[in-house]
């Protein structure tokens, strides 16, 4: 393999796009390395998940984009997004991965604020007199 598979995540308002080529399972985001990038060792542990359920964490350098939202959301934006790139490569992976809810897009979003209201759904302090 040597062409680039490349792949987008989302979730809430992060965006993730990835670029997966054949290597020895360097990963790097935003031109930095996963360990500087998310210092929690959980957040790395959600990255990688789609790689050690196929068991290819040390076959592939992975090179991906982040923008927007926190760091939760960026990381599980990345994990759909190696998810998908993986799916790419081999399409007899997507049952696995699957199954363990990686290839799902989660929509829950923010819900916006309305007019007349101070938050999306809180409405100001009734008083009858």
């Amino acid at each position: 393999m040597a062409e680039v598979i490349n792949a987008l995540g989302r979730r809430k308002a992060a965006v993730a796009r990835v670029y997966l080529t054949a290597g020895t399972g360097k990963i790097t985001i935003n031109k930095r390395d996963l360990v500087d990038y998310f210092p929690s060792e959980l957040v790395q542990f959600v990255v990688k998940q789609p790689l050690n359920l196929l068991g290819v964490a040390e076959k592939y350098d992975i090179k991906a984009n982040l923008c927007g939202g926190g760091y939760t959301g960026q990381s599980q934006a990345l994990r759909l997004a190696i998810a998908r790139a993986l799916v790419k490569i081999n399409a007899e992976d997507k049952k696995a991965l699957r199954a363990e809810g990686f290839i799902t897009r989660d929509a829950r979003v923010v819900e916006r604020k309305k007019p007349g209201r101070p938050k999306a759904r809180r409405r100001f302090q009734f008083s009858k007199r």
